[in-house]
């Protein structure tokens, strides 16, 4: 495994929930990395994030890692949920909610 794939490796490995995106939480720099992000927060899961635009080779090998396109990339208890599009569909089926449960992620109460 090259550096990078090991230096992703280990970092999906020390987070429970683990974002890879363009941007920061506070700064997304990119429209599918926030939208990943509000749902996060939404949810108020406690997540760590890597900023793939600080380092071209975390960009390009988070891709390879994964055998995923595009960014941002969601990492559950060491294995990829997927993109935005993935993300938000099971967010709003609720299948994302239940995902976290059943990972033993807590996740805001989020019923009306």
């Amino acid at each position: 495994m090259s550096n990078v794939h090991e230096t992703i490796d280990n970092a999906v490995k020390a987070h429970d929930v683990l974002l890879f995106m363009k941007g920061t939480p506070n700064f997304p720099q990119c429209g599918f990395s926030g939208q990943v992000v509000q749902i996060l927060d939404y949810l108020g899961v406690q997540y760590g994030s890597v900023n793939v635009l600080e380092d071209d080779a975390v960009r390009s090998g988070i891709k390879e890692y994964s055998n995923w396109p595009t960014i941002p990339q969601l990492y559950v208890k060491g294995e990829f949920v997927g993109g935005c599009d993935i993300i938000r569909e099971m967010f709003q089926a609720g299948e994302l909610q239940e995902h976290f449960t059943n990972a033993g992620i807590s996740i805001r109460d989020t019923a009306a």
